[in-house]
């Protein structure tokens, strides 16, 4: 094998149908809970489901499920996911893997760009009584979309595609649900904020991927060289 055959980056998505599709999905649902948040009329019975998971949850409070939660609000919090970012963007140009380090960058800058832009659009107040502190407006939830973003963004530019990817994709999806949880839990969020958080999170994730693997294929294709079928010793080009 050579050593240029050695030295190329796979695509960062293998299978541009199915992830396009799901992409596609989890665009439309972000779309679908955005756009019920901004009408006042659905966005009332929002209110009373939300309102009704936060008695629930107040009434089932416990010293060491409390505990956890502020785990997670740590965890959520940039003076944490930022080192783990430029840990995982530092580890990405050292292996020179430049493609999946622009899907990685793209899907972190889209997400911290839209956060704050849609709280102010938004501009829905938060729950009363939240056990950590908070600020700003509350929906969409900063945590989950951060959280979410991050991880799943992680598993696509570090696990190459296949069962890895699955498994992995599968454990930052359950990452991102806990997150959510954690901060209607906590009272910091609305459970709607929440939900939309994680949905803003994994569309950023997933619309960088798609639109770096659109890039990468390309200008791999438009490079001299790359054809799958190399011509035979001594035929002469036309």
């Amino acid at each position: 094998m050579s050593r240029l055959t050695k030295a190329e980056e796979e695509p960062v998505l293998a299978a541009p149908l199915r992830d396009t599709a799901v992409t596609v999905a989890v665009l439309a649902l972000t779309a679908v809970a955005f756009a019920v948040v901004a009408d006042h009329g659905i966005l009332a019975q929002i209110q009373r489901a939300d309102d009704a998971w936060l008695r629930l949850m107040i009434s089932g409070r416990a010293a060491p499920v409390t505990a956890v939660a502020k785990v997670f609000n740590w965890l959520g919090l940039v003076y944490v996911t930022l080192p783990v970012r430029i840990a995982i963007g530092g580890y990405l140009a050292w292996r020179r893997r430049w493609w999946h380090l622009a899907a990685f960058a793209a899907a972190v800058v889209l997400s911290e760009v839209l956060i704050g832009t849609l709280k102010g659009i938004y501009d829905r107040a938060r729950p009363p009584g939240s056990l950590v502190a908070t600020s700003g407006a509350s929906f969409p939830s900063g945590h989950s979309v951060a959280a979410t973003v991050t991880v799943v963004a992680a598993v696509i530019a570090l696990v190459p595609p296949g069962r890895a990817r699955v498994t992995w994709g599968a454990a930052a999806a359950g990452f991102s649900i806990l997150m959510a949880l954690s901060r209607a839990y906590l009272g910091a969020h609305w459970l709607s904020d929440a939900i939309a958080g994680v949905l803003l999170g994994a569309s950023c994730a997933l619309l960088a991927a798609l639109a770096v693997t659109g890039l990468q294929h390309r200008r791999t294709t438009k490079k001299p060289g790359r054809s799958a079928h190399p011509p035979v010793p001594g035929t002469a080009r036309r």
